[in-house]
């Protein structure tokens, strides 16, 4: 249950965040500064937008339909996730070189995701030991 809550909420907010920064890539739409790119290799946000999109929206989603589904590789999508999430926040504080509340947020749900995903992988082997 808390996978699941933590895979949709970064991923609705992700694909939001993501496509906005796509189609607004001054980042107006969601209040970003253009100043945040100075020490980046971005003249924009549309890259990190599209990185967003697809590998902290879609992936989430794809995570979460596996765990819906009880694919297989549910517990390591949901892990994958999770370490991707904290790549992603690491990764940009460093090239933003800012700390804002919404990174412990995210790198605190990367770091729930991870557990979650090895809790349930450590629960389906119990499982099928049983």
């Amino acid at each position: 249950m808390l996978a699941s809550i933590l895979l949709l909420f970064n991923g609705i907010g992700a694909l939001y965040g993501g496509w906005n920064l796509m189609m607004h890539p001054d980042g107006s739409s969601i209040q970003l500064t253009p100043d945040w790119l100075l020490h980046t290799p971005f003249t924009n946000y549309f890259i990190p937008g599209l990185v967003l999109f697809i590998f902290n929206g879609l992936f989430s989603m794809v995570a979460f339909a596996a765990l819906l589904f009880k694919h297989r590789l549910y517990p390591w999508l949901i892990m994958a996730q999770g370490a991707i999430l904290m790549g992603w926040i690491v990764i940009q504080m460093l090239l933003i070189q800012t700390v804002y509340f919404l990174h412990y947020v995210m790198g605190g749900t990367g770091i729930a995701l991870l557990v979650a995903g090895y809790l349930l992988l450590k629960r389906n082997k119990t499982t099928k030991a049983m």
